[in-house]
């Protein structure tokens, strides 16, 4: 729900993929540009592979709303096999838009959608963060494509929070920080 310039976003994906994670640095980040910031998960069976869902309430005013999100702006599939067995468009407004971690093109994607009319967008964070990390971690690429897709913050500033972020993380592993960096950008540019 869009109120007072807030924008809300569901994540969606299995124990271990990141999306958690993501959406505490999605957080952080608007946290870290002035914007008043809810991150969270909502928890079920905490197993590796599980269903989980996440949160994320980013505002110029302060939130006072402290539920979970019935009616999100945006929803961030990480885990397309979800798909299948989640309803990942409940409640999701036609004026937002939905983004989907797959190699698939939108019309073999959209028969999943139960007949969602508003924006799909995909990008393939396995084969983005393979080429940026050489293993497979798709919160990288799904926190950039969801920067840029709901226009949060301009690119330039998310890049330069997301490197100090990394910076502090991973100080004794400059590898990662580039391979982060690297999926991120490579995200930007493929989110379609």
């Amino acid at each position: 729900m869009m109120v007072n310039n807030t924008i809300e976003i569901r994540w969606h994906g299995r124990g271990g993929q990141g999306a958690k994670t993501a959406s505490l640095l999605l957080a952080d980040v608007a946290f870290s540009t002035g914007k008043y910031v809810q991150g969270f998960p909502e928890y079920g069976p905490e197993r590796m592979g599980a269903p989980i869902t996440a949160y994320n309430r980013i505002s110029d005013k302060e939130i006072r709303v402290h539920s979970n999100i019935y009616e999100p702006q945006f929803v961030v599939v990480v885990d397309e096999t979800l798909l299948e067995s989640v309803d990942v468009t409940k409640g999701l407004k036609k004026d937002g838009a939905i983004i989907v971690n797959t190699s698939k093109s939108k019309d073999e994607i959209s028969k999943y959608l139960k007949g969602y009319e508003g924006r799909l967008y995909t990008v393939d964070a396995r084969s983005v963060s393979e080429r940026a990390l050489g293993k497979y971690f798709p919160n990288s690429p799904m926190l950039a494509s969801i920067v840029k897709v709901a226009n949060i913050m301009p690119l330039d500033t998310f890049l330069n929070e997301m490197e100090t972020s990394f910076k502090h993380k991973f100080a004794s592993k400059p590898e990662v920080i580039d391979g982060n960096m690297k999926a991120l950008k490579i995200a930007l540019e493929e989110v379609e």
